[in-house]
Formats: C-alpha cells, sequence, structure tokens
C-alpha cells in the first residue's frame, strides 16, 4: 500500500469510527419565559379522555411522563365533586410532583352547550372555584360555548354579555379564594379580540383567558396572532398543532400533534410564548382525527362574524395557503390520543425546551 492509499484509508476508517460514536442529536436547551424560569410542560386530560381517567390515575399517567402539571378540564375528572377527596387529590398530586389545574365547561345560561348538570351558572361557577381551591388550582377554566353560539339571537355579543354577568356574581369568591376564571377560545365561539373584551368588560382582576391556539383555527385567527392579543391575559392554557389548506369553498381545518402542523413556526411561537406568559404552564391538548371545512367564500358565512377585521382574516388566509391537506383519520381511540399527546410531549420537550424535569 503506497502512501496515498495509505493515508485514504486511515481518514476513511477514522470518519467511520467517528460516525458511529456521534452521540445522538442535543435536545434543545431548557427554554425560559421573560422571568428567567423554566417552562412547566403538563396535559389537559381532554387528550387522553377516551381512557375514562380519573383522578389519581391521571396523576399517575402525568407523572409517568415526567410532567410538570396536570390540567383537569372536567369536574367528574377529579372523581369527586367533594372538597375533601380534591384536597386529598392535591397532597397525592404533589408527592409526585405534579401540580393540578382545573376546568369546567359553559357558565353561559343562553349557550347552546350550557348544561344544569352543577345548578345555575352561577352555582356552577361557585363550586368550581371551591374544588379549585381544595385542589391547588391558581385557576377555574370555564367556557362560554361553542361556534352554534355565533348565530344565536344577538349573536355572540349577546352571549359575551351574558357570561360577563355570571363572571361578575363570583368576583368575590374568586379573589378571595386565590382562583382565576379562566375563559377559554372555546370550539369556535370567540375571537382573541373578542375574549379580550370579555376578560376587559367581566374585571381582569379575576378573569384571565384560557389559551387555545388549535380553537384558534376555528375563528379565522392566526394563532401567533391570537398569542400576540391573549398571551398577556393568558394565565392557563390548551394547546395542540394544526393544519389549515385551501378548497374550493374555503378552507379546513385539522388539528395535529405538535410538530405534525403547518399553522404556525412552533420554535417562534414559544419564543414569544416565553416573554408574553411568564410563569403559566404549556398543557397539551390534542385533539385529531377530523376535518372541520370553513366555506368563507359564501357571503353568508360571514353572518356569524359580522366583525373579523380584513386585518385579522389576511393573516388567517396566510396560514391557509401554505397548508397542504392530509388524511382523516380515527382519533377516538384510546392508543392513538395516547400516542398523539406523547408525542407532542417529546417534541416540545426536545425541539422547544419545555418542561422542568
Amino acid at each position: 500500500m503506497n502512501r496515498r492509499d495509505f493515508i485514504a484509508t486511515t481518514t476513511l476508517a477514522a470518519a467511520g469510527l467517528a460516525a458511529t460514536q456521534l452521540p445522538a442529536r442535543a435536545a434543545a436547551a431548557p427554554l425560559t419565559d421573560a422571568k428567567g424560569a423554566r417552562i412547566k410542560l403538563g396535559m389537559d386530560n381532554f387528550a387522553v379522555r377516551a381512557c375514562g381517567w380519573k383522578g389519581r390515575e391521571l396523576v399517575d399517567y402525568a407523572a409517568g411522563l415526567k410532567l410538570d402539571t396536570l390540567f383537569i378540564t372536567d369536574l367528574p375528572g377529579l372523581g369527586s365533586l367533594e372538597i375533601a377527596p380534591a384536597q386529598e387529590l392535591r397532597r397525592y398530586a404533589a408527592d409526585k410532583g405534579i401540580g393540578i389545574q382545573l376546568g369546567s365547561w359553559s357558565i353561559c345560561p343562553t349557550s347552546k352547550s350550557f348544561k344544569k348538570d352543577w345548578g345555575t351558572a352561577e352555582e356552577h361557577l361557585e363550586l368550581g372555584i371551591k374544588l379549585a381551591k381544595a385542589v391547588g388550582s391558581d385557576v377555574f377554566r370555564v367556557v362560554l360555548g361553542s361556534r352554534d353560539d355565533r348565530k344565536t339571537p344577538g349573536g355572540i355579543e349577546a352571549r359575551i354579555a351574558d357570561t360577563v354577568k355570571v363572571l361578575k356574581s363570583r368576583r368575590g369568591l374568586a379573589i378571595d379564594s386565590g382562583v382565576r376564571i379562566t375563559v377559554e377560545n372555546h370550539a369556535g365561539d370567540m375571537t382573541a379580540t373578542e375574549l379580550v373584551g370579555l376578560i376587559e368588560q367581566a374585571g381582569k382582576d379575576h378573569v384571565g383567558a384560557n389559551m387555545d391556539s388549535g380553537n384558534a383555527l376555528w375563528t379565522l385567527d392566526d394563532p401567533m396572532d391570537s398569542l400576540e392579543k391573549l398571551g398577556a391575559y393568558a394565565a392557563s392554557t390548551s394547546l395542540r398543532d394544526g393544519t389549515v389548506w385551501e378548497t374550493e369553498k374555503g378552507c379546513k381545518v385539522q388539528w395535529t400533534a405538535h410538530g405534525d402542523g403547518t399553522a404556525c413556526d412552533l420554535k417562534a411561537y414559544f419564543a414569544r410564548y416565553a416573554q408574553l406568559c411568564p410563569g403559566v404552564p404549556v398543557n397539551v391538548e390534542t385533539i385529531g382525527g377530523f376535518v372541520v371545512e370553513f366555506p368563507y367564500l359564501d357571503p353568508s358565512f360571514w353572518s356569524a362574524f359580522p366583525k373579523k377585521s380584513g386585518a385579522e382574516f389576511a393573516k388567517f388566509l396566510a396560514v391557509a395557503k401554505r397548508g397542504k391537506a392530509i388524511a382523516q383519520y380515527d382519533g377516538g381511540s384510546k392508543e392513538r390520543q395516547k400516542q398523539e399527546l406523547e408525542k407532542s410531549i417529546r417534541f416540545l420537550r426536545e425541539e422547544i425546551g419545555l418542561g422542568t424535569k
């Protein structure tokens, strides 16, 4: 072997050895917020709703995933509506390093989504605040309703006014309990601008936002624009990724696990989140599989959005233009729901740097 061949052979061998010894790609550096703290990572129990878990089962699952927080967004998910069991669940979760946040559903008495399962809207809100305090939650998440409320008499503005009355009725209890009521932009009911208006009317000393990036798409909001508007009001979150693409009628929206969507640049989203939402956990709420069409090319569609600004819609159109259709699938099985949630958690931990564990 001549000198040139020897050098070439040893160089290739060294390169091959180096390749086998290369470590796995390093995870993203921990992302810290505007106060210098690492951002907590958690889950919304609705992401694994098919499992039917309650109370300790949910805590054990969250602990197994090494999460920081568990957001139980329906009262039955506690396993009991009594104060003493809620206090015991708080202690059980604390022993496993899990902080609990609590939520429930519609407190708008005129919403199509309102149920009398917990009495009147005011009684429902009061019960939720008391249980939130007992379980150690700094928030109690509620919703107005859904996109169906946009076409009710008086439109969404009338439903907002009815919700504000209920929120004001329990202001003293919320403040005394140290529990902030967070209202979600839920299932296409309110745009970010409308939710900000509701919070300002109700009183931001006791009312904030539960920010849902996936639901933003159902009100034709760009998730980044929604973050800019709601970030300063956010005290809790239920976040997911999504894809939007244009159709002959307008667009279609499909929610996805984090990292699978095209709705926004997630690194840019969470970099801005870190600035706007210090101390607010990122709770993952994956809901995948189905597609919803928004036929905004039909003029009659806009009767439900009479005050949607051209600037807001232009930002949403940019989201739709960069997306491509993806296949539908059955997202209702236990295994699929766990897979999507856990995929999101891995992405947010490894690619974005979320979580403290």
